[in-house]
């Protein structure tokens, strides 16, 4: 059967025809799926009898739900959802004060390979559809709490960008879900062939991945560095306009004696000069298995001082909190901990 969710209006206007209705059905079955977030196509009042039964002869709502939870001392809970045999993603939700943000994955698994992120360990297995990514929006029972997405979860969104901006268009168009772009952030590592369409396509917050300024050390960790260097990503960023509400932002790991020295700082701000940017250090997950390359988090001590001098420097500079260590909130490891259960 195919999924009307991840559908778009054009693609729906095509299914109403088939299905015998008039075009302009298409908004009412937008208005089902996306607003009103039917599970049955019976459920859909003000299509006809006739028409109901000709949908469901081709076509089902395309929900389905988590299979298994595990949640956090700190509220995070991480869900594990089957996109197809033995093939498996992850998603977490993050309360915090009046946000409640969920992380979506795009990829089962990933290819870019970088050395401390456990998604990598798992290899690539396939780009999840639209259907897949707007499910774990809908499909978790917090769903109505939420007030920010972040696509920063499996995978590289830009190596799925297809699927990607299709997700964006359906949940920030006003016949689909009617986000505003500003509560959702898509994250890359700078796979520069899907990001210039997801800059220029949407308007959604953008997040890159830098983790260390210097092409050498960066390539030692993002094998991604060789083909996209970071400063190919900052020249091409440095082209677009950022000068209304949409956000830009550097997500820094830090490793202890890897990359958080001053030395690192003045790459940072050398690196960033005259992009209006913000850049989030985080404390690196220590339970994460770098594929035996030692890997420590640093001392917070040195990640103030970073924030500190990065902020002095003109840099926005914040130290994002660790949320739901206890469960393995890294991406990844609750599919690993399946795998080594099984």
């Amino acid at each position: 059967m195919e999924k009307l969710l991840g559908k778009t209006l054009n693609e729906l206007q095509q299914v109403a025809l088939e299905a015998g209705l008039p075009r302009f059905a298409a908004k009412q079955l937008a208005d089902w799926i996306y607003k009103k977030r039917v599970t049955d196509i019976d459920q859909m009042t003000n299509i006809s009898l006739s028409g109901r039964k000709a949908l469901k002869e081709k076509y089902e709502i395309g929900l389905y739900s988590p299979s298994a939870e595990a949640i956090s001392n700190d509220g995070t809970k991480k869900y594990l959802f089957q996109v197809a045999p033995e093939k498996f993603i992850e998603s977490v939700y993050i309360p915090e004060n009046d946000r409640a943000t969920l992380c979506v994955s795009t990829q089962i698994g990933c290819k870019m390979g970088c050395k401390f992120c456990m998604t990598g360990s798992l290899g690539f297995h396939g780009q999840l559809t639209a259907t897949d990514i707007l499910n774990q929006i809908y499909s978790i029972p917090d769903s109505l709490n939420l007030t920010n997405i972040v696509f920063m979860g499996e995978g590289e969104p830009c190596d799925n960008i297809e699927q990607v901006l299709r997700s964006l268009e359906i949940l920030t168009a006003q016949w689909g879900c009617a986000w505003s772009p500003r509560r959702i952030t898509v994250s890359s590592v700078g796979y520069l062939k899907g990001l210039v369409r997801l800059v220029q396509e949407n308007e959604c917050n953008i997040a890159i991945s830098l983790h260390n300024p210097f092409s050498n050390e960066r390539q030692e960790i993002m094998p991604i560095e060789k083909v996209y260097p970071i400063k190919d990503i900052i020249s091409f960023l440095k082209q677009t306009d950022w000068s209304h509400q949409r956000r830009l932002s550097f997500e820094y790991i830090c490793f202890g004696g890897i990359n958080d020295s001053q030395r690192h700082v003045s790459g940072i701000s050398n690196l960033l000069k005259g992009i209006p940017a913000r850049v989030n250090l985080i404390r690196f997950h220590e339970g994460v298995d770098c594929e035996n390359q030692k890997m420590n988090a640093s001392i917070e001590t040195n990640m103030i001082k970073m924030r500190d001098d990065l902020t002095q420097k003109g840099i926005t500079t914040t130290i994002r909190k660790s949320r739901g260590e206890d469960i393995l909130a890294a991406c990844g490891m609750l599919v690993n901990a399946l795998k080594d259960n099984k």
